[in-house]
Formats: C-alpha cells, sequence, structure tokens
C-alpha cells in the first residue's frame, strides 16, 4: 500500500481511494500519523519568520529572490 506524504496508508486504486477518503470525512475510518519528531513550537515560530520576511521585502526584492530560485531550480534538471 502506498503512504502519503506523511507516512499515511492509502489505497492504490480511484475507487478505493474515494471510499478511505469517504469514510475519513464521515468519521468511520481513522489515520494515525507518525511525528516528524519536529518541536511544534519552533515549526510555529518558522512559519512567523517566513510571513514576516516576506512582509519587509519590497516586491522587487522578493521577484529577485523568486528568479534566483527558479533559476536554481531549472539548473539542476
Amino acid at each position: 500500500m502506498p503512504k502519503g506524504p506523511r507516512g499515511e496508508k492509502r489505497p492504490t486504486d480511484v475507487i478505493g481511494a474515494a471510499i478511505k477518503v469517504g469514510r475519513l470525512a464521515v468519521g468511520d475510518d481513522t489515520e494515525e500519523l507518525k511525528d516528524d519528531g519536529k518541536d511544534p513550537a519552533a515549526k510555529a515560530l518558522g512559519a512567523k519568520g517566513g510571513a514576516a520576511r516576506a512582509k519587509s521585502l519590497s516586491a522587487t526584492k522578493r521577484s529577485e529572490i523568486a528568479k534566483k530560485a527558479a533559476k536554481s531550480r531549472w539548473k539542476k534538471s
């Protein structure tokens, strides 16, 4: 059975996946997620820091950073 991004076990076929999602939505089924080992407080601070940095940068500087990142991603492949 394939695993989702957080280690969830998911069915491989489309119908099985739809049934699984329906059961999760209704509450008939639950998923046990494994802990990623990261401190929740550190994750919260990291999210705040990224938002604060984006807010403090000008539009042109954000554009330059995005262009540099895109160039780096395309250079790898």
